[in-house]
C-alpha cells in the first residue's frame, strides 16, 4: 500500500497520546484527575437541552439538512446584533460550521493555492497550523511571548513576509496562552489586512468566559473588519455544546460563500436536531451563560490559589477555560513536567510544546473538572512532591558542601 505524502507531516495527536494514557492509567485502577482537553462538563441548559430533544423525537428531522435552515441563520444574525452590535445578512454573511475544527480545515482549502504563506501565531491551538498544511501552504510563525502580553506584534512581521502573506489566523481571547486583545489591538490589524491585502480569520470562542468584571466583544464589530475576514463563533464552551459540533463562520460574504460552495460538496448539513438547539441557545434566555461564566471564573481562582499556596506561581488567565502556566524552574521540558504530573500525581495536563516551539516552558491546564476535584488535584500534587524537587536538591547540595 501507498498513502499520501502528507501524512508525514502529522504524528498522533497530543490529545489522543494523553487520552490513551488516562485509559490505561484506568485500565490498572489508577485514579486520574484530567485536566488536559478542553470538554466542558457542565451541562447545556434545560431550555436548550428541551429544544434538542423534542426535535429529535420528531422522525421528520432525520432528514438530510442540505442547508443551513433560515430560522438558524436568522437566529444567529440576531445573535450577534445583540450580543456584539455586528448587523450581519443572514443569507450571505452566515454559514454553520460542524465544529470550529471543520472550519479551520475547509476556510484555507478556498482561500490558498499551493506554496501561499500563511501567518499562525505561536503557541497556538494545533489546527491552526494544520489546515493551511494540509492546503500545501507555508506556515510563518508570529510569537506570543509573555513579555509582550503574548499580543502578536504585527509591526514586527518583516515586509517581504507581509507582503507575501495570504491568510493570517488569530484568537483572542486566547487558546493556550487566554491573552485578551485592546481594542487597539483590532484596529492595528484591519490596517495591517488593508495594507498588505491579508484574509483575515479569528476565532472568537471565548468571548464570553471573560472574568472578573471585564467584557470582550467580537473582531467584526471594528470597522472595516468584514472588508478583510471572517470570524468563527462556537457553542461548545458557552453552551455546553461541544458534542454536538455547532459552530459558524461569520462575516465577509465573498469569503463566506465560498466556504458555502466546498460544504455543499462534502457534506450534507448540520442536524437538524442540533439547528433548533443552536436556534434556542442564542436567541432564549442568557442567565446560563453568565452562570456558566462564574462558575469558571470560581474554578479559576481554586486552582490559581491553590497552586500558588503550595508553591507554583501561577498568574490568573483574564478569560478562557484554561490556565497557561510556567512549568517549576527545575523543569526544562513542558513534556518532562506533564509526565511526571500524571505519573506522580495523577493529574494530566497539555504540555505546552504541543502548541508550537514558544509553548515550551509551559502546561495548558483546562478548568473541566468541578470544583471539588480542582482541590483534589492540588492536594495530589502537593502531596506528589515534584513542586519541592529543587528544594530538595538545594538541601543536599548544602549538606555536601557542593
Amino acid at each position: 500500500m501507498k498513502f499520501s505524502n502528507r501524512m508525514e507531516q502529522f504524528g498522533e495527536s497530543i490529545f489522543s497520546n494523553l487520552l490513551e494514557i488516562k485509559r490505561k492509567r484506568l485500565k490498572d485502577g489508577v485514579p486520574v484527575i484530567d485536566l488536559s482537553i478542553g470538554a466542558p462538563n457542565i451541562p447545556p441548559a434545560k431550555h436548550i437541552l428541551e429544544a434538542l430533544c423534542t426535535a429529535a423525537t420528531d422522525a421528520r428531522n432525520y432528514i438530510y439538512a442540505i442547508n443551513d435552515q433560515t430560522a438558524l441563520l436568522e437566529a444567529v444574525s440576531f445573535w450577534y446584533k445583540k450580543r456584539y452590535g455586528v448587523d450581519l445578512n443572514p443569507q450571505t454573511e452566515v454559514c454553520s460550521l460542524l465544529g470550529s475544527q471543520e472550519g479551520f480545515l475547509l476556510i484555507p482549502m478556498t482561500i490558498l493555492n499551493e506554496g501561499d504563506l500563511v501567518l499562525v501565531p505561536d503557541p497556538c491551538y494545533p489546527i491552526f497550523a494544520d489546515g493551511p498544511r494540509l492546503a500545501g501552504a507555508q506556515l510563518y510563525y508570529l510569537p506570543q511571548k509573555k513579555e509582550n502580553d503574548y499580543l502578536l506584534q504585527l509591526q514586527d512581521i518583516p515586509e517581504n513576509i507581509a507582503r507575501k502573506a495570504k491568510l493570517m489566523i488569530l484568537s483572542y481571547p486566547n487558546n493556550p496562552t487566554t491573552a485578551m486583545a485592546p481594542h487597539s489591538f483590532y484596529k492595528d490589524l484591519i490596517a495591517f489586512a488593508k495594507k498588505y491585502d491579508i484574509i483575515v480569520l479569528h476565532d472568537n470562542a471565548y468571548s464570553d468566559l471573560v472574568f472578573d468584571n471585564k467584557k470582550c466583544g467580537s473582531f467584526l464589530s471594528f470597522p472595516g473588519a468584514k472588508e478583510v475576514g471572517v470570524e468563527f463563533n462556537s457553542l461548545s464552551k458557552t453552551y455546553g455544546l461541544a458534542g454536538a459540533r455547532i459552530g459558524f463562520c461569520i462575516g465577509n460574504a465573498e469569503i463566506v460563500s465560498r466556504l458555502k460552495i466546498l460544504k455543499s460538496n462534502i457534506d450534507y448539513g448540520m442536524f437538524l436536531p442540533f439547528q433548533k438547539a443552536a436556534i434556542a441557545a442564542i436567541t432564549g434566555n442568557q442567565n446560563c451563560v453568565e452562570e456558566t461564566k462564574k462558575a469558571y471564573e470560581r474554578r479559576r481562582n481554586i486552582l490559581c490559589d491553590g497552586f500558588n499556596a503550595i508553591g507554583w506561581k501561577i498568574e490568573k488567565p483574564e478569560a478562557t477555560m484554561f490556565v497557561w502556566a510556567m512549568i517549576p524552574s527545575h523543569y526544562q521540558k513542558s513534556m518532562d513536567f506533564a509526565m511526571d504530573m500524571v505519573e506522580k500525581a495523577g493529574v494530566i495536563v497539555t504540555p505546552g510544546s504541543a502548541f508550537g516551539l514558544s509553548g515550551e516552558g509551559y502546561v495548558r491546564i483546562a478548568l473541566v473538572q468541578d470544583e471539588e476535584m480542582l482541590k483534589k488535584a492540588i492536594q495530589a500534587v502537593d502531596e506528589s512532591g515534584i513542586l519541592q524537587e529543587r528544594l530538595r536538591t538545594f538541601n543536599i547540595c548544602e549538606k555536601s558542601n557542593i
